[in-house]
């Protein structure tokens, strides 16, 4: 069976860099605070005018150069965003247009959080079934543009942020690499627990005065209820995908989390009794970008040489729905 691999990567972040003394000169906070709660200094908010498919564009750009594709070997771009310039259509679709690669077909995945491995997970198949060859796939994120930047806001207006990362994938070439396997699930049980409720169809108008005013626009979360159970479900679902694959936490060169708390990281990484050097945590420099957190935090290490061929690599998520899921691979 043909295996996908990843041919290229590439991230993209707004310049405009959002410190912890900036967001407590305009709500009750300190830097010392959220530092101590969330492990973030600073994070990336896009200027007036910047735009989700902006980000996704300079990401892309980057992954495809790296591939050593041309841009018309794409076949095809899963994107995964939960926060799209618009309601409809859905950025993928934006992003092929800015792109100019035709009318190839471009999708969007709601997975929030968990987005980038579900948008894996979805391209994989796709060339594993011999469908498309070579597939665009991003994480994009615009988060600071819906958060409620004041003291009421403040348990979410310290921890997202914005940002994209994108990766080409392709299938392997006989070599003994590439994504291995995946885990995924959900749990609609606690959609309310980190969600934005509005606009949305079940509202006629999906926005409206009233809504706004009392706060449905804005992202909301249960931090503690999000805390229990991301620190059970990311290190289950690590465990449960290299089960699948025949591997072992010790055979793990790097786990890479989705980005969304340190102190999650560091639970998770406890749990599994991973040493230090087999952890990626980038979150004091980016906050939580969501569905980029991964993909971001892979193109470092691919441009850093911290991944060589054949190492064993394992990205986990857990967020919004709730969703969860990893992805193992070998580099």
């Amino acid at each position: 069976m043909t295996r996908s691999v990843i041919l290229g990567t590439g991230m993209a972040v707004p310049d405009r860099i959002v410190t912890n003394d900036e967001l407590a000169a305009v709500m009750d906070t300190t830097d010392e605070w959220i530092t101590q709660r969330t492990g973030i200094r600073q994070r990336h908010w896009v200027r007036e005018g910047e735009t989700g498919v902006d980000l996704a564009e300079r990401a892309s750009r980057r992954a495809i150069a790296a591939s050593g594709l041309a841009d018309g070997d794409i076949d095809a771009i899963v994107l995964a965003t939960s926060t799209p310039d618009h309601f409809a259509p859905g950025n993928g679709v934006l992003l092929q247009h800015r792109l100019g690669l035709g009318p190839i077909p471009a999708l969007d995945v709601r997975a929030q959080c968990s987005g980038f491995i579900y948008a894996l997970a979805t391209a994989d198949a796709y060339i594993r079934g011999g469908l498309f060859r070579h597939v665009l796939v991003v994480g994009q994120e615009v988060q600071s543009t819906g958060l409620d930047a004041s003291t009421a806001g403040r348990a979410t207006a310290v921890i997202f942020a914005d940002g994209a990362g994108a990766v080409v994938l392709g299938p392997s070439a006989g070599e003994d690499r590439g994504i291995l396997g995946f885990d995924l699930h959900s749990d609609g049980a606690f959609a309310d627990k980190l969600w934005v409720d509005a606009p949305g169809s079940m509202y006629h108008p999906r926005i409206s005065p009233v809504l706004m005013a009392q706060g449905r626009h804005w992202l909301h979360m249960d931090g503690k209820e999000v805390f229990r159970h991301a620190v059970v479900r990311m290190p289950e679902s690590v465990r449960a995908v290299l089960t699948g694959v025949g591997e072992s936490l010790e055979g793990v060169t790097l786990l890479v989390p989705h980005q969304a708390n340190l102190r999650i990281s560091e639970m998770v990484q406890k749990t599994l009794g991973l040493r230090d050097d087999q952890v990626y945590n980038n979150i004091m420099s980016y906050g939580n970008t969501t569905a980029a957190t991964i993909p971001i935090a892979l193109d470092e290490c691919a441009r850093a040489g911290r991944l060589k061929a054949g190492d064993l690599v394992v990205g986990t998520a857990f967020g919004s729905g709730f969703m969860w899921g990893s992805v193992a691979l070998r580099w």
